[in-house]
C-alpha cells in the first residue's frame, strides 16, 4: 500500500489506510506500507519523527516503511507542489524491497498514485488506486491560492496514476463522473465506501459536558476535524458572533486554526480545541447538542468528509452547511441524520441551529438515524469485505490474463 498518511495519525485518511493494512495483515498477507512522517491534520511533523530521513517499523504484522517529505504550514498550490514533489522523489528513489502481488494506493496524493502505478509497472501486478479526493478537483474548487493553475497539472497526474490501474475504488459514487473524465473505463470503478473507524460513545454525557465545562442550559455546536481552506469554518464563526447564548467549539487542526482564532477575536462564545483523544473522541462528539460539517460553496464533487462516519455513530443531530450538488449533502440525505443549510450563510445556519433547539423530538430522531445507518451501511466489517472483493478481482483479472498495468493498458502513459 502506498499512503501518504498512515498511524499514529488519528484523522482523515490515515485510520482508513492503518486499519485496511491491518485487517490483510491479520489475514496471513505480509502486508507493506509505504507512507510518510505523520503529519495530519496539524501540518507539523510528529515530534517523534522530527530530523527522520528514514524509518522503518512493525506495526499491528504491517510492515511499516517512512519516507521524509516536506511539510508546509499553510497552503499554497506552490506549497502543495513541494509537498507532492518531496513524496514522490524520496518514494521513487527508496521504495520498499521486494516483490508484492499488487499495490494499492491511497489518493487525494498524486505522488502515492504515481508511485504506486511505477511500482505495479515494475512488478507487473495489478495496480489498484482508491480515491478519498480528487486532488485536481480541490485545487480548483478549495480557495487554495494558486489553485486554478495547480489543477491542471494535478488532473495530469491523476490521469497518469488511474488509467492503468486495474481497478479504481472509489468511496462515493459522487467521484465517478470525475474519474470517467480522467480516462477511466467506467466498468473498471468500484464502490469502497469508507467506514465508521470509531467506538460508540459510552460515557455519561451529562457528565462528559460538566468536564468541558458546557453548562447544561446551553445549546454546543460542534465542528471537529481538520481546519482547511475547503471547510469554509468562518461561517460558523459568524454563526458564533450572531449567536451570543450558542457555544462554538472547533476541535481539531489544521492550517488554518489560527486564523480562526484571530478572526474568532474575543468572543466569548467559541473555543477552539485540540482534537480529542482517541478513547474520548466520540463521548465528546455525543455531548454536544448539533454536530456541524461545513464546506465552501465552490466545493462540489472533491471530496465526502471522513468525519461524517464519526458524526453518525454519535446519536446526535448534523447540520450541513454546504453545496446540495456534492457529495456530502447525498451522504446527508441518505443517512436521514442531518438537515441541509446553504454553505457560507451564518443566517442560515443558525435558522436550522435554533429550529433544532426548539424541538428536541425532531433532533433525537435525527440523531437516531446515524447510528442505525452505520450498522447498516458503514460497518468495519461490510467495508473490509468490499476491500477484500476488490483486492480478489484484480488479482482474478491478472489470473485470467488481464494484467491492466501501465505498460500493457492502453492510454497509459510512463
Amino acid at each position: 500500500m502506498v499512503s501518504t498518511n498512515y498511524a499514529p495519525e488519528l484523522t482523515g485518511i490515515g485510520p482508513y489506510a492503518t486499519q485496511l493494512a491491518e485487517h490483510w495483515a491479520a489475514s496471513g498477507a505480509r502486508t507493506e506500507v509505504l507512507t510518510g512522517m505523520p503529519h495530519y491534520p496539524s501540518w507539523r511533523v510528529d515530534e517523534r519523527y522530527r530530523g527522520v530521513w528514514r524509518k522503518e517499523e512493525s506495526r499491528e504484522g504491517v510492515r511499516v516503511h517512512r519516507r521524509r517529505h516536506y511539510v508546509p504550514p499553510r497552503q499554497t498550490a506552490l506549497r502543495r507542489g513541494a509537498f507532492e514533489a518531496s513524496v514522490l522523489v524520496h518514494g521513487v528513489l527508496a521504495p520498499p524491497p521486494g516483490r508484492f502481488d499488487a499495490v494499492i494506493s491511497q489518493m487525494p496524493s498524486l505522488a502515492g498514485g504515481v508511485i504506486g502505478a511505477r511500482l505495479a509497472r515494475r512488478h507487473r501486478v495489478p495496480h489498484i488506486p482508491v480515491v478519498q479526493d480528487l486532488m485536481g478537483a480541490a485545487a480548483a474548487q478549495s480557495g487554495i491560492r494558486g489553485g486554478g493553475r495547480a489543477a491542471a497539472v494535478a488532473a495530469k497526474a491523476e490521469r497518469h496514476a488511474l488509467r492503468g490501474a486495474a481497478l479504481v475504488g472509489v468511496i462515493h459514487e459522487s467521484f465517478v463522473e470525475g474519474v470517467t473524465a480522467l480516462g477511466v473505463d467506467p466498468g473498471r470503478i468500484r464502490l469502497v465506501p469508507n467506514w465508521t473507524h470509531v467506538r460508540s460513545p459510552s460515557a455519561d454525557r451529562a457528565a462528559t459536558r460538566a468536564r468541558l465545562g458546557w453548562a447544561e442550559d446551553t445549546l454546543v455546536v460542534l465542528h471537529s476535524g481538520n481546519m482547511g481552506l475547503k471547510q469554509g469554518l468562518d461561517v460558523l464563526v459568524g454563526l458564533a458572533r450572531l449567536a451570543p447564548d450558542i457555544r462554538v467549539v472547533l476541535m481539531g487542526d489544521g492550517n488554518q486554526r489560527e486564523g480562526l482564532r484571530e478572526r474568532a477575536g474575543a468572543l466569548p462564545n467559541i473555543d477552539v480545541l485540540p482534537p480529542a483523544d482517541a478513547d474520548d473522541f466520540t463521548d465528546v462528539l455525543a455531548a454536544a447538542d448539533v454536530l456541524a460539517v461545513t464546506q465552501r460553496a465552490s466545493v462540489l464533487d472533491m471530496s465526502v468528509p471522513s468525519k461524517l462516519t464519526s458524526y453518525f455513530v454519535t446519536g446526535r443531530p448534523v447540520v450541513a452547511s454546504v453545496s446540495g450538488e456534492g457529495g456530502t449533502a447525498d451522504e446527508v440525505r441518505r443517512s436521514g441524520a442531518g438537515i441541509l443549510v446553504a454553505p457560507e450563510d451564518p443566517a442560515a445556519l443558525l435558522a436550522v441551529v435554533r429550529r433544532l433547539a426548539a424541538d428536541p423530538v425532531e433532533a433525537d430522531a435525527l440523531g437516531a438515524h446515524g447510528p442505525r445507518y452505520v450498522a447498516q451501511h458503514l460497518s468495519r466489517e461490510a467495508g473490509l469485505a468490499r476491500f477484500d472483493a476488490l483486492l480478489v478481482e484484480a488479482l482474478g483479472n491478472v489470473g485470467a490474463g488481464d494484467t491492466r498495468t501501465g505498460d500493457t493498458q492502453g492510454g497509459a502513459r510512463r
